[in-house]
């Protein structure tokens, strides 16, 4: 079994061979400030259920800290433990700012019942809320495998009803629903991420020559490792927006293949009726998924969880370009093979940050008690509908009917949200991009944004004093 926190330090390691911070402040960078247990009972089905989770905060170079809640049967502490050190690095990256915090409860979702559920969450919601690792000064959970906006719901009111009289209450998580304080466009976040990633990547003819790619977004094809709410996403507006042909999805349970391309959401409909994808009429059926992962294509985006690509198949992956869209998916060991292999691969603190930059604009959505935009809309349509008449004026011809729309609906939230998460990934990629370009020691993309993370983190450090 890989090991994910030590492959997590094994990678940070090898990017503090080319900085120049002490020995110490390295150390301190790396080690996770704590990591708290809760055991809580709960009375289900007329016995009392014992329940163990965690929360980890890695780092507190920024406050609040931040990072999702997993309910997973298989999650313990040492992956909490390396998903806060992540969200630490992908925070410095885009420069969101928060230090890095993850939970996890050991609980498999389905076996429970919603009613079930809820109390589960209320009671993990107490245990971390009384310990102040849920407080919108000081952690800020949000969804992550197993969890969703309901849960976050729900935590958010067992806060409510634990602190009534903090105003800021809401921003104690984010991915809340929209109805409840939450944001438009938090749920698409992280894939919509990814894909700013993967346009921006093919606008940099330095990079792609290194794949052997063209820049045409087009004519490139992609198999897709995990069909949960980021490959869902992702998979939409790869195909939707930029043209890309969707040619594997590979789930748990099974996947499929067509050569010619799968639609999205007739595939969605067909996962979500039948839970797998056995005799899925518009492509073939591969029983065992892993090995859609060593098919040709252009791109490969392993979307689900951790430790996919490893030792043992690393060898036999075959795809120009691999893109994190999940934690972790690509063990040390496998990535050393990818690497002799020259297949580029773009890393999760970089690709997947779309999540935390969303969940940040929610937090201060929340905390300014007004949406975005609100002030400026109407204005801005006045602006607007003016230009759109001076130049109909001056030219002496109506404006195509298609484009004077776009200019009447005016500016929405969800414009503003995604072009500050465009603007926040591309920051972030160019910062990774200079490591990588200019310092010819420094053998992938991994290294060098895991170079630029750690050296964002130890300024933090050395202006408070450490």
């Amino acid at each position: 079994m890989n090991n994910f926190l030590s492959d997590t330090t094994k990678y940070v390691n090898k990017a503090l061979k080319h900085s120049d911070l002490s020995d110490g402040l390295a150390n301190k960078i790396i080690t996770c400030n704590s990591t708290y247990v809760v055991r809580f009972g709960v009375r289900l089905k007329g016995k009392i259920f014992t329940f163990e989770g965690w929360r980890s905060v890695h780092s507190e170079h920024m406050e609040p800290t931040k990072g999702g809640i997993r309910f997973d049967i298989d999650t313990h502490a040492e992956e909490v433990e390396a998903l806060a050190a992540l969200m630490s690095y992908k925070c410095a990256i885009i420069n969101v700012p928060y230090g890095g915090s993850k939970g996890g409860l050991r609980i498999n979702p389905a076996e429970w019942d919603e009613n079930e559920l809820e109390k589960i969450t209320r009671r993990f919601a107490q245990e971390l809320i009384k310990r102040d690792l849920i407080s919108p000064s000081m952690n800020v959970p949000a969804p992550d495998i197993g969890t969703s906006s309901r849960e976050m719901a729900w935590i958010a009111d067992e806060y409510r009803k634990i602190h009534p009289s903090d105003i800021n209450g809401a921003a104690c998580v984010t991915g809340k629903p929209t109805s409840k304080n939450g944001l438009v466009g938090r749920e698409e976040a992280t894939g919509r991420g990814v894909q700013y990633i993967v346009r921006e990547f093919f606008k940099n003819p330095e990079l792609l020559k290194l794949t052997k790619l063209d820049n045409d977004l087009a004519n490139k094809s992609f198999i897709l490792q995990g069909f949960g709410n980021v490959g869902y996403n992702l998979a939409k507006f790869l195909t939707e927006d930029d043209g890309l042909n969707l040619i594997g999805i590979a789930e748990h349970n099974g996947g499929i293949f067509n050569e010619d391309g799968i639609n999205v959401e007739h595939a969605k409909k067909y996962f979500i009726k039948n839970n797998s994808f056995q005799d899925y009429p518009k492509a073939t059926y591969i029983k065992d998924s892993s090995l859609l992962l060593k098919r040709n294509c252009d791109v490969l985006i392993p979307a689900a969880r951790e430790n996919v690509i490893t030792e043992k198949n690393a060898d036999e992956i075959s795809a120009n370009l691999i893109v994190e869209a999940a934690n972790g998916p690509i063990s040390y060991k496998a990535n050393q093979i990818l690497n002799k292999k020259k297949i580029f691969v773009i890393p999760d603190i970089l690709a997947n940050g779309g999540g935390v930059a969303v969940s940040y604009f929610e937090w201060v959505k929340n905390l300014r008690h007004i949406r975005f935009g609100r002030l400026e809309k109407r204005r801005n349509q006045i602006q607007l509908n003016n230009l759109v008449e001076a130049i109909e004026a001056m030219t002496g011809k109506s404006m195509p009917k298609q484009y004077k729309e776009k200019f009447a609906d005016g500016i929405e939230e969800i414009d503003l949200i995604r072009s500050g998460l465009d603007d926040m990934m591309i920051d972030g990629f160019q910062s990774v991009k200079k490591e990588f370009l200019e310092n010819e020691k420094i053998p992938d993309f991994r290294t060098a944004a895991y170079k630029a993370a750690i050296e964002k983190i130890a300024l933090s450090y050395d202006f408070i004093g450490l």
